[in-house]
């Protein structure tokens, strides 16, 4: 067929402005082309690669395909300009030149040479090599079966090419002999001009281990598919076998239910009865070996006095008998010594020791109680019985008057156990005697008073055998027992024992105190306790709080025995908290160099947590979270603070202070005593290294600027800021009578605004001294303004510099006040020394444009445009 660039009836163009437009607008260029019936189309084959190039009715009814190149062919085969019509077939329409024009290039396509396909070629070739020798060596699958044996043969013959070192089980190439056999790289060399000849056999070896690894990789993949069949029969096991799992597994389960049934019926309790009657007899056993041991401890008390008593017979015998114990019934035990023991226990296992006993003492105070309150409330009913029974007496003794009949009739039925207020009217009788007679009778537990029985202490009785006069007591269960008269105790003798009944929990509550003071010395003798961290001491002083409030809640008591250890260890804990924190300031001072430090976002939380005149410490955020950038200034209720990391710190351990008095309530006056101490410390020692130049030495600076001192006076009056904070957290937590301990902070903050002050007329002097150098030696003439005023200003401006940024703006403001009126009074020494004065002169309208200069600049500084200069001050007044 034609090409379809010639054969298209639309005009051509040699532009290719006009070939782009038509390129790109193709309805315009295709769809008014008139095409002629197609005379030999191209007939579609079974090929599907030429499927995809036939025309599509739908897709290709509006674009231009080389189906539309059509052409008459008997006008093709009539060609009457040659002779030769069968040299060219296509010359009848297109010309004679059709054949013989060379086609322009096009310049949308690249020229595409050999050179594009030599990278192609060099990936290819070695491939095509690797190719061809595999498709040698594999055998085609349908005659495997009838080649099996010459293959595996063959198979055989190729390993046998590998080298028999690549087949050791310890070949490994980090053998310098191994690598040196597998590469003999000792065969190559690039000098003397063996380049090609060393890069031959390089390749030669390549090729070499190639062929190896292809050998091996043949044999593996000829031994799977030798053992295909095992593999899939593997597979196919391995789903029974897991089928067989799942169900072993359930029936495991099922069973496994079963027993922890079975085990909970049926063994589960009589197990726990065996345990129980295990432990008991091993408690038992442990009391009386105990019981054994305190015995043995008294042991050498007793000795000491018998010795005392020159009984030497006795204590030879006490000490034979205590040594006899010792090597027989306790044998191989070293609890002796309940202290050695227990010093080897760090903190957290001896604060579960101590906890433990004090657990165990409130249990055995509440028992003591419980058996205490019971006897007191038997002493109790049993004073309250008598009162009834003499309160009946005396009435029956009043009525002992009456006729015989009425007595009789009462003997009658108290003897048979009747009420006995229904004898007697209801103003015959007191109520007491009624009520506690009928509460008597009405009891489901009472009997009727017969002969042989002892009848209440209200009733009487005839019986003539019973030789001992007894009587009977009820318990509050409303049991009677038989108390004989000598044995009943008076009305005194039970007051007496219900007092002394409460006593008695008393000394049980004073001798679980003591021995708990026991072990809290016997493992503070080492220093122990005074090494522990702020938040362990808290611990142990909570924890010991809390047994103290227990046992005064179940005694009703307050025992001081354990109290007063526990205020002595605070005080040493204070002690120890306040050295360490003060030796740390020390050593931050000494280290100080007062320049501005950046703030970390922890401090400003620290800063902000301080609200309200409530102090508390945040909790630490993790370091995951905590992205926040330090800042330059410490941010406080609005107000900007440059400070030094000294103070930072500081800041940090006055919290510290107020938490730890927060957790230790008993040691507020001790903390309060300290914190004093040390913020007068940080005054007076920050005072010597920047007012005193005591920097110079201990770190070092060359001089102590203004910034260095305004730097330093921001600091205290940071610290200044909080004072008044710390004082009422701590008058909150002192008793009415301990307020007169808070003129500590009013004394610290008067030497903290003395120091400030102070601070401020260094500054001032710093000032004073240079206008008393420069303007001694002012002269007042041409030029102006004169380099003595330049210098001045140009000083203000540095000192303005210094500080601006530090204090805040009205501090600023007074300062340069200060300044000025010191600039003012030697200017005003100086003209009065050079006689000028306000006369309006020539003098005068210099000294005048010089001071405009000064007020100028010195009005111009950031903050000082509306300082109120008052410069008439520097003439002398005219009398």
């Amino acid at each position: 067929m034609a090409s379809s660039h010639s054969s298209s009836p639309v005009p051509q163009s040699n532009s290719s402005d006009a070939f782009f437009k038509k390129e790109m607008d193709a309805t315009k260029r295709f769809r008014p082309v008139q095409s002629l019936p197609d005379v030999c189309p191209k007939e579609p084959t079974g090929d599907p690669s030429n499927l995809c190039d036939s025309p599509s009715l739908v897709v290709d009814q509006h674009r231009w395909t080389i189906y539309h190149s059509k052409v008459n062919l008997p006008a093709a085969l009539n060609d009457p300009r040659l002779a030769k019509r069968e040299s060219d077939f296509f010359t009848k329409t297109w010309g004679v030149d059709f054949v013989d024009t060379e086609v322009t290039p096009s310049f949308y396509l690249p020229q595409i040479t050999k050179e594009h396909f030599a990278l192609y070629q060099q990936e290819i070739t070695p491939r095509e090599k690797v190719h061809e020798r595999r498709k040698n060596i594999c055998t085609p699958k349908d005659t495997f079966n009838r080649t099996i044996l010459h293959t595996h043969d063959k198979s055989r013959t190729d390993l046998e090419q590998v080298p028999k070192i690549f087949m050791k089980p310890d070949f490994a190439l980090e053998d310098s002999l191994t690598f040196n056999a597998v590469l003999p790289w000792s065969h190559f060399s690039t000098a003397g001009g063996k380049g090609n000849r060393d890069a031959a056999s390089s390749k030669l070896l390549q090729e070499k281990l190639s062929h190896y690894l292809d050998i091996v990789e043949v044999n593996i993949a000829h031994q799977i598919s030798l053992r295909s069949e095992a593999f899939f029969h593997a597979m196919t096991s391995q789903h029974e076998l897991q089928d067989y799992l799942r169900k072993t597994s359930q029936a495991v389960k099922l069973l496994r239910e079963k027993i922890s049934k079975i085990d909970k019926v049926m063994c589960e309790g009589s197990l726990r009865v065996l345990r129980l009657s295990l432990t008991r007899n091993n408690c038992i056993k442990a009391y009386n070996k105990l019981k054994l041991m305190a015995t043995v401890h008294q042991t050498q008390p007793t000795v000491q006095l018998l010795l005392s008593t020159s009984e030497f017979v006795g204590a030879l015998d006490l000490i034979a008998t205590t040594q006899e114990v010792l090597q027989q019934e306790l044998q191989g035990i070293h609890s002796f010594r309940l202290a050695d023991q227990m010093r080897m226990m760090n903190f957290p296992q001896w604060f579960d020791l101590l906890k433990n006993i004090f657990s165990k003492f409130t249990i055995f105070l509440k028992r003591i109680k419980a058996t205490l309150n019971t006897i007191r409330s038997v002493v109790f009913l049993v004073l309250d019985k008598n009162q009834k029974t003499r309160d009946l007496e005396d009435t029956l003794q009043k009525n002992s008057a009456k006729d015989s009949t009425v007595d009789t009739e009462v003997a009658y039925l108290t003897h048979e156990g009747m009420f006995i207020s229904d004898a007697f009217s209801e103003g015959d009788l007191p109520p007491v005697a009624a009520d506690t007679t009928s509460q008597r009778n009405t009891s489901p537990n009472s009997e009727p008073c017969s002969s042989d029985s002892v009848s209440e202490p209200e009733c009487t009785t005839d019986s003539s055998s019973s030789k001992e006069q007894t009587s009977s007591s009820v318990t509050p269960g409303g049991v009677e027992m038989m108390i004989s008269d000598d044995m009943k105790l008076t009305d005194l003798e039970l007051v007496r024992l219900a007092n002394n009944i409460q006593e008695l929990l008393y000394n049980a509550s004073d001798i679980c105190h003591d021995r708990s003071v026991k072990f809290l010395m016997a493992r503070a003798k080492d220093g122990f306790l005074e090494k522990l961290n702020s938040n362990e001491f808290v611990a142990l002083s909570r924890l010991m709080e809390g047994f103290i409030l227990d046992t005064e809640q179940i005694c009703g008591r307050k025992s001081m025995s354990l109290r007063g250890a526990l205020q002595s260890q605070a005080n040493r804990f204070v002690n120890r908290f306040h050295e360490e924190r003060k030796t740390k300031l020390s050593l931050l001072l000494d280290n100080e160099r007062w320049k501005q430090a950046e703030v970390p976002a922890e401090f400003q939380d620290l800063v902000d947590s301080v609200s309200d005149g409530r102090i508390s410490l945040p909790e630490k955020k993790p370091a995951a979270t905590e992205d926040r950038k330090p800042t330059e200034f410490l941010i406080v209720e609005g107000q900007k603070y440059a400070t030094v990391g000294t103070v930072l710190l500081l800041i940090r351990i006055i919290l510290e202070y107020c938490q730890c008095v927060d957790n230790i309530p008993s040691i507020t006056t001790d903390m309060l005593t300290r914190l004093s101490d040390l913020l007068k410390y940080f005054n007076s020692r920050s005072c010597q290294l920047v007012l005193g130049a005591g920097a110079l030495q201990v770190v070092g600076l060359k001089t102590i600027t203004t910034k260095n001192l305004a730097l330093s006076s921001r600091c205290l009056q940071l610290i200044v800021h909080y004072i008044p904070i710390i004082r009422a957290h701590f008058e909150a937590r002192l008793q009415p009578k301990q307020f007169s301990m808070l003129r500590h902070f009013d004394h610290i903050t008067k030497d903290y605004h003395d120091h400030i002050a102070e601070i401020s007329a260094k500054l001032v002097a710093i000032m004073d001294s240079l206008f008393d150098k420069l303007l001694s030696k002012y002269e007042v003439k041409a030029p102006v303004p004169s380099a003595c005023f330049r210098n001045i200003c140009k000083q203000m401006a540095k000192m303005h510099e210094a500080i601006y940024d530090l204090l805040p703006e009205e501090q600023t403001q007074m300062l340069f006040l200060r300044i000025n009126a010191s600039y003012k009074l030697h200017l005003k020494r100086q003209l009065a020394h050079l006689n000028v004065v306000n006369d309006g002169g020539p003098l005068n309208g210099l000294v005048t444009s010089d001071v405009a200069f000064y007020t100028g600049n010195l009005q111009a500084l950031k903050g000082l445009n509306n300082l109120d200069l008052n410069m008439a001050e520097i003439w002398e007044q005219k009398r």
